[in-house]
């Protein structure tokens, strides 16, 4: 990355070369196809995966190696298969992949490609990771639930699916609506800047505060936000958001240049038009900060500028974050607190029943959980019921996924409120998996000081200043109103943490009582449930 070096020790903005820009630009992964390789009574649904890679979580104590079926199950297509770890070290087939956390299975990356010369005559194009899935259950006579498919999960503000849209340059004249309400789906208001969507906005008064000195004993509250990173900006300083959170000096998470947080147009179109995810991990630390201004936050770039991230990668990070608490509870070097962690992503499971998925991201998450920190996640924006990891990984009321009370701190899932709070916006997810509601559309939080491409309608310079009509797409002003439950999440883990302040001890001997940490974590989120719920009007019944 010596382009990088050198923008930054000139000062300039780093430039992307056009193939760069494209191939950002390309949809990452597949859509499954529910008619393809049928198997028994697995119902499959639509979902987004990489095609050419599953994730094996192997023991060891397996009667059948799960990897013996794949490699069969690959072959009958041509198709080669090799094993490696998450971090890309190659392994043997009866090589075990280190555990992600002490008591969980190690997880394999089982990477698919063409022969070189098929044997069994032309193999189909590009190799397939659900007709290799499917075709090793047949083997098995089982659902496999050891082996998934490596998924794509979206970071989704309201009217951004990448699953949607095959080719990303649909649009080749940036200015081809003159009527402004052309939209027959209500759901496109939350999406359409001047009807809801993202635009800015002028926040006036003082920021959040915090009491200097603390008013209380006992350390900060600490919000983990698993994102896209966070820009700068006045409200959210270096000694209240960690931008580089580290585990035994390297980095988790994405560390690469390509960061939304900075660079406000990285793919697409040379039309200046801004990213749709562009900004929004400083939108939702923003959203923290308002709600309890004395918490810390720890801010990990997960998602390309897409808002795309593998699910491998997300589980490796959130093992990190497992790993940092799990030192700090032991009184380990290298730890750190963590006592919230909000999750404005998700994803679509093609077998969300009990038996026919991976546990991986649940246990990792009740891992944490296990040690006191709270999980809270966003229910996605595709106005649905079909229930979303990681929100639905839960035991609410009626669940297929067969999961069980487990005494730990709460799991919150959280769907979106209109503004008077009256009503669930229409975009949001619902369900009996839904735990919680609260505000999520045209919300007002902070953005970096981007600007785009749109001008303003009119301009009419006079005495000497310029004036015009409000620029669309101009975020100088470090404010801006947008909607999601990407939105509403981080709202409701500002209120856990605001009832955790207080509540935390500082000390080794504190830290190292994992027991007492659950107990205190689980009243702040029934406090913090109590005052989202009560404040919740959009009940009909």
């Amino acid at each position: 990355m010596a382009d990088d070096d050198d923008a930054r020790a000139s000062g300039q903005p780093r430039r992307w070369t056009w193939q760069e820009r494209a191939e950002g630009s390309i949809p990452r992964g597949a859509m499954l196809d529910p008619e393809t390789e049928p198997v028994g009574d697995v119902r499959p649904f639509p979902t987004a995966y990489i095609p050419d890679q599953l994730l094996v979580a192997r023991t060891g104590a397996e009667e059948v190696s799960p990897v013996a079926l794949l490699r069969r199950a690959a072959d009958a297509f041509d198709w080669r298969l090799r094993i490696e770890a998450l971090d890309g070290r190659d392994l043997e087939d009866d090589e075990l992949p280190p555990p992600l956390q002490p008591g969980l299975p190690g997880v394999a990356r089982a990477v698919l490609s063409v022969a070189d010369e098929p044997v069994r005559g032309e193999s189909p194009r590009g190799p397939d990771a659900w007709r290799v899935l499917q075709r090793a259950r047949l083997l098995a006579k089982s659902t496999l639930p050891e082996v998934g498919l490596n998924h794509l999960v979206s970071i989704d503000p309201v009217g951004l699916n990448p699953f949607t849209h095959t080719n990303p340059f649909t649009r080749t004249n940036p200015f081809t609506r003159t009527n402004p309400f052309t939209r027959t789906n209500p759901v496109g208001e939350y999406a359409t800047p001047g009807h809801g969507g993202r635009q800015p906005i002028a926040r006036l008064g003082e920021g959040p505060v915090r009491a200097e000195p603390r008013r209380v004993k006992g350390r900060r509250a600490v919000v983990a936000i698993l994102d896209t990173g966070c820009g700068a900006h006045a409200w959210l300083p270096d000694d209240i958001v960690t931008r580089r959170v580290e585990l035994d000096g390297r980095p988790i998470g994405l560390t690469d240049a390509a960061d939304p947080e900075v660079h406000p147009d990285l793919f697409g179109p040379l039309d200046g038009e801004i990213d749709p995810v562009a900004g929004h991990g400083t939108f939702i630390a923003g959203i923290v900060r308002q709600a309890a201004p004395e918490a810390d936050i720890l801010s990990v770039r997960v998602a390309d500028a897409m808002g795309v991230v593998a699910e491998d990668m997300l589980l490796t990070v959130v093992a990190d974050i497992v790993e940092l608490v799990r030192r700090h509870r032991a009184g380990e070097k290298g730890g750190r607190p963590i006592d919230v962690l909000s999750l404005s992503l998700s994803y679509y499971h093609e077998t969300p029943v009990d038996g026919q998925f991976s546990t991986t991201l649940h246990d990792l998450l009740a891992a944490a959980r296990a040690l006191g920190c709270t999980v809270v996640c966003s229910a996605g924006n595709d106005a649905v019921d079909r229930p979303a990891f990681p929100a639905a990984l839960w035991e609410w009321p009626g669940s297929p996924l067969g999961l069980e009370e487990d005494g730990n701190a709460a799991h919150i899932s959280v769907g979106a409120l209109n503004p008077s709070a009256r009503s669930v916006a229409l975009f949001s997810n619902v369900g009996p998996w839904v735990r919680t509601f609260a505000v999520g559309a045209s919300v007002v939080s902070t953005s970096p000081a981007f600007v785009g491409g749109l001008q303003p309608t009119s301009r009419d310079d006079r005495y000497g200043r310029r004036r015009q009509t409000v620029d669309p797409d101009d975020y100088r002003g470090g404010f801006a109103v947008w909607s999601g439950t990407s939105f509403s999440a981080p709202l409701v883990a500002g209120h856990v943490a605001r009832e955790l302040d207080g509540s935390l001890a500082d000390g080794e001997a504190a830290a190292r009582d994992a027991g007492a940490a659950v107990a205190v974590a689980r009243a702040a989120a029934e406090r913090a449930l109590a005052a989202v719920d009560a404040a919740d009007q959009s009940r009909t019944d």
